[in-house]
């Protein structure tokens, strides 16, 4: 019985609240919310890992127009969670947003398949071995791609940024705060893992398919199974726990700034005890403790300034003049973890070749690792998915146990050490990347192979497995920590935004790959250009190099941002000896106050 009550809870129906009370949420929601996100990132990765391959051998893309291509449509893929994140929270909820998003995406990807499949939508084979003799793919080719890829990202900006947050809810509600964050990081090490596997299926059997089947099945197998991820979630209506939105959490921090500096020529108060609270008005975007008062970016503690005119006639503040000390903290909040979200924009950067650069380094190499069997190139990323998944299961069994003996915290360490050991982590990965495509060219060279691009360099793929491996364990620690990190630390009623930012991130490291891509290679023109079709005679291992540099200057960057930075800090109430207070001072009708009474009886922290 107690499991069940683990499990379990009543729950009022969040959107259109009915009356009715019904057993919602819990463990038997995740077979449903897991199963979609399964098989919409098996569709995902299996449509996007060895999309490099389809732009260059079927579209005949020059290799730097396809991986920029591919690098857009990843940051824009990651930029619309942004919009599908104020969307959720501000008014169509998480379960709606996640489906709408779902079915934009499955018409992008049939879209996508039926251009596969239909010969006038595609160039002609080529009529030798070397790419200058096939023709490039038409403008009209080109629309229907473009077309399909935005109506992937479109869709991907209605699940990514709600998924993860949808799922953590149907823990969160009617726990105490601490028992809530216990079972959130339960689901994000579940959700990461099972992302994992469905990236892990992928990039075997789709790949496998579309290098050796067919295009037109390589991409209607992952069009089917986006279908089934759909009518997987969908099917799981009545069983979820479904928050209703709270508003726009933005036109909060924009009121919040409107107001302080409407008053910028206000003294702020040497005591906060001063500033403006109201517990009754903070109550629906506060359901785990109120944020409690910083003294940093003090400039928009004006805002919680209670000055004349603040007031309506009912005694009900005007939001665009006076916010409550909860609702400044949330903009605070906001704006410190901005220098350490910008700091893990260039670790997509630096990871942006594996889906591009890289897959086409391992198409020159000897990829026989049986006779009659050989690795596709786009395979060469389980070796990252496998990483990922054996550091994710010896994390919580093997390492934090021990980091706990040495730092004596329960979760061994904390977001932001995670995230920087990710960072870390990564720049190995990077360095031996440009060691292995050095030795790789040397291959080639020795055996006359630099001007035969399409020969393949007698050096096996596997010498590429670690730099895949390391990069899936910087992942493990990266992708978890930041999650973790934004969904802390975000205020609570912005929990879907605070996945956006997550995708936010992938979209400005993937825009700026493009940006590093596109200036190295008119940077490096002429004879000792860096980036070129003919890998051998290029200097891609340069340009590792000089991302390799450019991590280490970031994570120097990082380290300072995380000393600096200051956790929020939420108030903890006793119930019992606060109930009587709350009942008369709190919960006192907004007709009943005047705005002396709001003004000279502000909630303490010595009340608490």
């Amino acid at each position: 019985m107690a499991e069940e009550d683990d499990s379990s809870r009543w729950h009022e129906h969040g959107e259109g609240d009915t009356g009715e009370k019904r057993k919602q949420g819990g463990f038997k929601t995740m077979p449903f919310i897991l199963a979609n996100d399964f098989c919409d990132r098996f569709a995902t990765i299996g449509f996007n890992a060895n999309l490099i391959t389809y732009l260059t051998q079927q579209l005949h893309l020059p290799l730097v127009e396809a991986s920029n291509t591919l690098t857009n449509f990843h940051g824009l893929s990651n930029l619309t969670p942004l919009v599908g994140g104020l969307v959720a929270d501000s008014f169509a909820g998480r379960f709606w947003t996640i489906t709408f998003g779902s079915v934009i995406y499955q018409l992008g990807m049939v879209s996508l398949t039926v251009s596969a499949l239909l010969p006038s939508l595609r160039p002609p084979p080529c009529a030798a071995a070397e790419q200058a003799a096939c023709a490039r793919a038409s403008a009209w080719s080109l629309l229907v791609l473009h077309l399909s890829l935005l109506c992937t990202s479109i869709g991907t900006g209605g699940t990514r940024p709600c998924v993860m947050a949808f799922g953590a809810d149907q823990f969160e509600l009617d726990t105490t705060p601490s028992h809530g964050a216990k079972r959130g990081w339960s689901f994000f090490n579940l959700y990461f893992f099972g992302v994992e596997l469905a990236k892990l299926a992928a990039i075997t059997l789709v790949v496998y398919i579309q290098e050796n089947v067919g295009w037109g099945w390589g991409l209607g197998v992952p069009t089917v199974a986006m279908l089934a991820a759909v009518a997987a979630f969908v099917s799981g209506y009545p069983l979820y726990v479904k928050v209703a939105p709270g508003g726009s959490p933005f036109t909060r921090l924009a009121q919040v700034a409107v107001a302080a500096f409407q008053k910028r020529n206000v003294a702020v108060p040497s005591d906060p005890g001063c500033l403006y609270q109201d517990r009754e008005l903070d109550a629906g975007i506060s359901t785990a403790g109120r944020l409690l008062h910083t003294n940093q970016l003090t400039f928009f503690d004006r805002a919680a300034i209670a000055t004349p005119g603040d007031f309506d006639s009912r005694g009900i503040p005007r939001p665009w003049r006076l916010s409550t000390v909860h609702r400044v903290e949330e903009l605070k909040s906001i704006i410190r973890m901005l220098p350490i979200w910008a700091a893990t924009i260039l670790l997509v950067t630096s990871a942006s070749h594996n889906h591009s650069f890289a897959i086409q380094q391992a198409r020159t190499m000897d990829r026989r690792v049986a006779a009659g069997l050989e690795i596709p190139p786009a395979t060469m990323l389980i070796f990252s998915n496998a990483a990922m998944l054996g550091t994710l299961a010896l994390y919580d069994r093997v390492l934090v146990p021990r980091l706990r003996r040495l730092t004596g915290r329960a979760e061994g360490i904390t977001h932001l050490q995670r995230t920087g050991a990710g960072l870390a982590i990564s720049t190995v990965s990077n360095a031996v990347s440009a060691v292995v495509e050095r030795a790789r060219k040397r291959a080639a060279a020795r055996h006359g192979l630099l001007d035969r691009p399409g020969a393949t360099v007698p050096m096996s793929v596997l010498w590429m497995a670690p730099q895949y491996a390391i990069h899936g364990a910087a992942d493990a620690f990266m992708d978890v920590g930041r999650m973790e990190f934004l969904y802390d630390q975000a205020p609570e009623s912005m929990r879907s935004s605070a996945a956006a930012l997550y995708w936010l991130t992938m979209s400005a490291g993937s825009y700026m790959g493009t940006l590093l891509v596109t200036t190295v290679h008119e940077r490096t023109k002429g004879e000792g250009e860096w980036l070129q079709d003919n890998l051998n005679r290029g200097k891609l291992d340069r340009y590792y190099w000089l991302v390799v540099t450019l991590q280490v200057v970031n994570l120097v960057y990082f380290v300072i941002c995380a000393k600096l930075y200051t956790y929020k800090k939420l108030e903890v109430v006793d119930q019992e000896s606060t109930d009587e207070r709350e009942k008369h001072v709190e919960l006192q009708p907004l007709k009943d106050r005047d705005e002396k009474d709001v003004e000279l009886r502000p909630l303490l922290s010595s009340d608490l």
